[in-house]
């Protein structure tokens, strides 16, 4: 089969000799895979009908298997995933390509150029920074980069993806208030601010407003967000810890009621609270 050496849009094609190429670069291999797949002529029908919006859920998943790799400090599991995450990178910009929209060069090259933009400490001979002066000034970047780009939202929430999971931006959209001095000055304020919350929900419960509960149930985990951020701790992480340990204390819960010949469906609350409490002080 012979292939024209551009695209319709004017992109090149890959190299295709570069897939069986032990010669060629393990990122050049890549594209040509990608570029492969998605030909109608002959490519594989399940990646040729797909597109940004279909593959958007897998983007996510893979970002989270990357997260879940390190978590078990599993190495290996982690190239792997993290092969799984660059061809997600690969895929989109295949598409972006195919619409003539951009390719994959493009964005390895506007990403270097933002690191570049950033870090003038580093690469343009600037004053050094330290951790913290280095978070302020990359906010500082990023707000003139917002405001040049045209866009019309320049609020200092803006570019936080709707997206994101919800503990995890309601974290990131009060960092950003705080930045600019919308925070509670301590510790305390935020404690008092959750137990405020939570008399709330047991108004909303009284009222059985189910809508009402759902907001107030709302309103404390932000406040909880809140108080994990200003310990520095990643509520996303938190949460993951915390369900990671429930199912690991369940299962030795299901285990020891096994080895007595019952299960958690025949045993009574009271049993399975002993059990946790024999399973937690023994961890």
């Amino acid at each position: 089969m012979t292939h024209s050496p551009t695209t319709k849009n004017g992109f090149p094609h890959r190299n295709r000799d570069a897939i069986c190429s032990t010669q060629t670069s393990a990122l050049d291999r890549l594209l040509a895979i990608m570029d492969r797949l998605r030909d109608p002529d002959g490519g594989c029908p399940w990646d040729v009908e797909q597109s940004f919006e279909t593959i958007a859920p897998y983007t996510i998943e893979e970002a989270y298997e990357v997260a879940d790799a390190i978590e078990r400090h599993d190495m290996t599991d982690l190239r792997d995933e993290l092969g799984d995450l660059l061809f997600q990178v690969v895929f989109h910009s295949q598409m972006a390509q195919e619409a003539g929209l951009f390719q994959f060069e493009d964005v390895a090259d506007a990403i270097s150029e933002k690191m570049l933009r950033r870090h003038p400490h580093v690469f343009a001979g600037a004053d050094p920074r330290d951790a913290q002066d280095q978070i302020h000034a990359w906010e500082v970047v990023k707000a003139e980069e917002r405001a040049k780009s045209g866009k019309t939202d320049t609020s200092v929430l803006a570019n936080l993806p709707t997206a994101l999971p919800a503990l995890l931006r309601a974290e990131k959209l009060s960092k950003r208030a705080a930045r600019v001095g919308f925070d509670w000055p301590d510790l305390s304020s935020v404690f008092d601010k959750i137990e405020e919350e939570i008399d709330e929900v047991k108004e909303a419960i009284e009222e059985r407003d189910p809508e009402h509960i759902q907001e107030e149930i709302g309103d404390v985990l932000f406040a909880v967000a809140n108080l994990a951020r200003k310990l520095k701790v990643d509520p996303e992480t938190a949460l993951r810890g915390t369900n990671a340990k429930f199912d690991r204390r369940f299962r030795a819960i299901e285990t020891r009621l096994n080895a007595q010949g019952s299960s958690v469906q025949e045993a009574d609350l009271e049993t399975m609270e002993t059990l946790w409490l024999e399973v937690k002080t023994t961890e």
